[in-house]
């Protein structure tokens, strides 16, 4: 009876404090949450200096800190207001809410780290190339659909095959 008891603890603060997302978990199998937004989701971080906690409270110790504003975060899960968020390298922890932004960013991936993206004058590979970025380069995403999403920096502005991005689902529409 005690075992049982102590097992279903376990199961319910497992959920509220950390359930993750279980692998292939696409944008369109998101549950929503108290704060009434999807998980997982996108959002950005709105500062240069971004603590990462070990847990949701401010109890909890600084894992480290993120000083890169918009920076593209996904929210894997939320607790009152701290949202835990994994980044593109797969590093989690627990941000406070106001430390992000839904301002939309997403990082250049490539297979090989050497390897430069072609970004297109329009959403088509057989037009012209406007630039071409590295692997790890963050871009303000402005619009995507049909596989392909308009980005934008200080010193470009095209079009980029959706699966170069880390910042914007498989499947995902932005406007």
């Amino acid at each position: 009876m005690g075992l049982r008891r102590f097992c279903s603890v376990v199961v319910f603060a497992g959920g509220v404090l950390g359930g993750s997302v279980s692998p292939g978990f696409s944008a369109k199998d998101t549950a929503v949450t108290s704060s009434g937004l999807p998980v997982p989701r996108y959002v950005s971080l709105k500062s240069d200096h971004v603590n990462v906690r070990a847990g949701p409270t401010k109890d909890n110790d600084v894992a480290w800190v993120y000083t890169r504003s918009g920076l593209p975060v996904e929210i894997t899960a939320e607790f009152e207001n701290w949202r835990r968020v994994r980044d593109s390298e797969g590093a989690e922890g627990w941000v406070y809410h106001s430390l992000l932004s839904g301002r939309r960013t997403a990082v250049i991936t490539m297979k090989n780290k050497d390897d430069l993206a072609p970004i297109y004058d329009r959403a088509d590979p057989a037009s012209p190339v406007a630039a071409r970025l590295q692997a790890g380069v963050v871009a303000t995403v402005k619009h995507c659909a049909a596989g392909w999403c308009h980005i934008g920096g200080s010193s470009f502005d095209g079009w980029i095959e959706q699966q170069r991005l880390w910042g914007v689902y498989a499947d995902e529409k932005v406007d």
